[in-house]
């Protein structure tokens, strides 16, 4: 015990055990695994389908990760709370693998999708048993340095899963951009097995205690929402049936799970957790980063491939400025927080930095330079490197450490979700309107050109006549134009309730203890969390 007392006064004061640092290591593995997996199979779809066929359920390869991911990601962490944080990070390790190794294997779409599911499982662990482990590791007052470790993770998938998929799918073959998961979900399985030691959980080790009626109605209600936002506008239209009866039957599911978790022994996500006014403002903020950050990702490309003439070959290179500007800014986020212990600034310059990136953005027009775009993006990048870690670093601090688990799990669903209204609602503006100026500039050639849908790939753009082509660049224009209005008016949301956020002093060396001070201005909520995170032995 006096070696985790030493490490864990190592911790405290700053400089982390080399120990701890192995365990980051393979956490920012498995972190790129769950982050890396979407862009690399993204560029391999097209020779996937080629060989297996399948195309009208093409959709689903994407949907069923999708829905798995976000449908899991509750239920790994409230497992986690209960029975032990780093058995559920290595199950949800294995069952990603697994899931990685049948996909690879698959001999039909079929198959494909069945164990896409599967691996989404797995992926809703992932993120979730990181975030709760770091925040188990490392005191919040020292956990902003590791800002700039995470955001750069995220840039890296950004910017080099499409290349990598590529290289890979052309020179391996697309079943590689499976199996290129297993020697890294190895690496981090025996870092993770050989030196993480937590304390063991000692209570409520029942499986009877899990709230299986209350991860029913979650996972009813977050899958009805999910394809709601992904099948509204695409494979059906906004008003038809299908949509309005799994819009009932998620609304309905999700007033019932609200209902149940009153009652349940053990909720799968404790309500008790929204009683802190900053862990619910940070839900409010996570949600809307997500609703800007994927739909940027989404449009971004398409405004420079189809308007400006760029290379579909590089799409992670185009986002370079916005993503380049979110790491280095995470990385000071992180390093002021560490040094003063302060982090309500970062929100508030955060999403006025965002609203004004966005703002921006929507300004674009057929004459607008790469070099004018590339720093309207990095604004943008700029914003939401005040608030990808930041969101989540306050929420932990704002709950009790039988919570960790949960209130990670929240904080990355609600940023999931937030990402699939953001692509559906920011995705339908931009669809409607592509089609309406198509429609005005190119006449029946435009309507028709833009039927089937309103993203034209860059060989489809090439076979348009000159006319056509000109129409369509101003047509994607007016699209941006719309979505990143919207996105700056949802923004706005973002910054009140930054301005609401209470400045709680962040646990670590120099903070208060519980009950001390300024400190206890939180309550229990905020400061019970007070007492050290300290694994027994790292």
């Amino acid at each position: 015990m006096s070696d985790a007392v030493t490490d864990a006064e190592k911790a405290e004061g700053g400089e982390q055990p080399r120990s701890v640092r192995v365990v980051l290591l393979a956490l920012m593995i498995a972190m790129l695994l769950a982050m890396l997996d979407n862009m690399i199979i993204g560029t391999a779809m097209p020779t996937i389908v080629g060989e297996l066929g399948g195309l009208e359920h093409l959709s689903w390869v994407v949907t069923a990760y999708t829905l798995a991911t976000a449908a899991s990601t509750p239920i790994w962490g409230k497992v986690g709370d209960m029975y032990g944080r780093k058995g559920a990070f290595l199950s949800s390790i294995v069952i990603f693998l697994i899931g990685s190794a049948l996909s690879g294997m698959a001999q039909d779409m079929g198959q494909l999708i069945g164990f896409r599911a599967v691996q989404g499982l797995g992926a809703g662990g992932l993120m979730v048993g990181v975030m709760a482990i770091i925040g188990d590791l490392i005191p919040p007052r020292e956990r902003g340095k590791y800002q700039g470790m995470m955001a750069g993770v995220m840039a890296f998938a950004m910017i080099l899963g499409p290349l990598v998929g590529g290289t890979i799918t052309d020179h391996w073959g697309w079943r590689w951009s499976f199996y290129i998961n297993l020697p890294l979900g190895v690496v981090a399985l025996i870092a993770v097995t050989a030196v993480l030691h937590l304390p063991k959980k000692t209570e409520n080790r029942s499986w009877r205690r899990i709230d299986f009626l209350g991860a029913a109605l979650l996972t009813v209600g977050i899958t009805s929402i999910v394809l709601v936002t992904t099948w509204g506008g695409t494979e059906y239209a906004w008003g038809s049936a299908v949509i309005m009866e799994l819009t009932a039957i998620g609304v309905v599911s999700l007033v019932g799970f609200l209902f149940w978790e009153t009652r349940a022994a053990e909720p799968v996500m404790p309500l008790h957790i929204f009683r802190s006014r900053n862990f619910t403002l940070m839900s409010v903020i996570g949600f809307i980063t997500g609703f800007v950050m994927f739909g940027a990702v989404l449009f971004l490309p398409l405004y420079q491939q189809s308007v400006q003439g760029a290379s579909a070959t590089n799409s992670g290179l185009l986002l370079l400025p916005m993503l380049g500007a979110m790491l280095a800014v995470s990385m000071v986020a992180g390093r002021v927080t560490t040094g003063t212990g302060k982090y309500k600034v970062f929100p508030v310059v955060g999403s006025v930095l965002m609203t004004a990136g966005l703002f921006l953005l929507s300004q674009m027009d057929t004459g607008t330079s790469r070099l004018t775009s590339g720093l309207f993006m990095a604004v943008l990048g700029a914003g939401m490197g005040c608030l990808m870690q930041i969101t989540m670093l306050v929420a932990q601090n704002s709950v009790e450490m039988k919570d960790m688990g949960v209130a990670s799990s929240s904080t990355t669903l609600f940023r999931t979700l937030g990402s699939s209204f953001g692509v559906a609602i920011m995705g339908a503006l931009f669809n409607s309107r592509v089609q309406d100026v198509m429609a005005e500039r190119a006449g029946d050639l435009g309507s028709k050109v833009t039927e089937q849908s309103a993203q034209l790939d860059a060989a489809s753009l090439a076979k348009l006549p000159e006319a056509a082509r000109e129409a369509y660049q101003y047509a994607v224009s007016g699209g941006t134009h719309s979505a990143f209005l919207l996105g700056a008016g949802v923004a706005v949301l973002s910054l009140v309730a930054a301005v609401f956020v209470k400045e709680v002093p962040l646990r670590g060396a120099g903070a208060p203890k519980p009950g001390e001070g300024a400190g206890a201005s939180e309550g229990a909520a905020g400061e019970a969390a007070g007492a050290k995170a300290v694994p027994e032995a790292v």
